[in-house]
């Protein structure tokens, strides 16, 4: 088991070269194919103008779109040439409401998805739907990269978040390739819970079931001494050196998340280090 099919997709020639390495990365450890979306996006609001001046400013938009489009499609296969991995290209216009769903379309028949942080400095707001439709729509686990970091091959230390959610277990298993050639695995379970039948042993069931897949994990169990659980995980992630998190995402309502704020938005907004995510 492992990945064969990894897809990417641009639509910010700023932060194109790094999230074309980031992927070009994955998919040579491997020895997959790499899809490349190039995206122009339109970010007209339909409706926002003046009576008569929509269509104007639609076509002018779309225009634009296009032309970023085949720029961004030049570049990816410019630095890709570089590389010695299999990979296509594809060029697509799309607007800022619809974008999802045509990344959806294309994560469907992937087994990864490498994208840029969604959230931070100079990100186009266009980057929170793409992650969003590969995960929800596109039910495809996402590798998001923070720009920094060496382009992610095979990690050998690995932070796994488990408060045992539907979301934490989809994690897991769609991260199963990763966990297996990790040298170690360090089971995260934050306060668990005082009731209930894994009380005694927490993570205790999860452990198992990795090392019959012959994973190499360890349980730490962590006192909530921080007020966001993103911080406590980003803390911990530095205190055993790991060179990935594996979590579930959205565990909230995606409204909640970006209202109030939760572990998913924040972790993608402060990590260092890649994140996988599974919904």
């Amino acid at each position: 088991m492992g990945y064969k099919s990894i897809l990417t997709v641009v639509t910010d020639e700023a932060f194109l070269d790094s999230t074309i390495d980031h992927a070009a990365g994955v998919a040579a450890c491997w020895d997959a194919h790499l899809d490349v979306l190039g995206f122009g996006v339109d970010r007209t609001q339909t409706g926002y103008y003046y009576a008569g001046a929509d269509a104007i400013i639609l076509q002018e938009t779309l225009d634009r779109a296009s032309k970023d489009a085949s720029a961004l499609v030049a570049a990816a296969k410019a630095r890709l040439a570089r590389s010695d991995v299999r990979w296509a290209v594809e060029e697509g216009v799309a607007q800022l409401a619809d974008i999802g769903r045509h990344v959806a379309g294309r994560a469907r028949f992937a087994d990864m998805v490498v994208l840029p942080k969604p959230y931070g400095p100079d990100r186009g707001v266009e980057l929170e739907p793409v992650v969003e439709g590969a995960l929800f729509e596109g039910q495809a686990p996402v590798l998001v990269v923070p720009r920094a970091s060496d382009p992610s091959t095979k990690p050998k230390r690995v932070v796994l978040a488990w408060n045992e959610s539907a979301e934490a277990l989809r994690s897991v298993r769609a991260a199963m390739p990763i966990l297996k050639e990790a040298d170690a695995v360090h089971v995260v379970v934050i306060d668990p819970p005082q009731h209930g039948p894994n009380r005694s042993d927490p993570g205790g069931m999860l452990s198992q079931y990795l090392s019959r897949h012959g994973v190499s994990a360890e349980i730490d169990v962590l006192t909530k001494t921080m007020p966001r659980i993103s911080d406590i995980l980003n803390r911990h992630v530095t205190d055993v050196n790991a060179d990935m998190i594996v979590m579930g995402a959205y565990g909230h309502s995606r409204f909640r998340e970006a209202i109030l704020g939760g572990a998913t938005r924040n972790m993608l907004e402060l990590a260092e280090v890649p994140v996988f995510l599974a919904h």
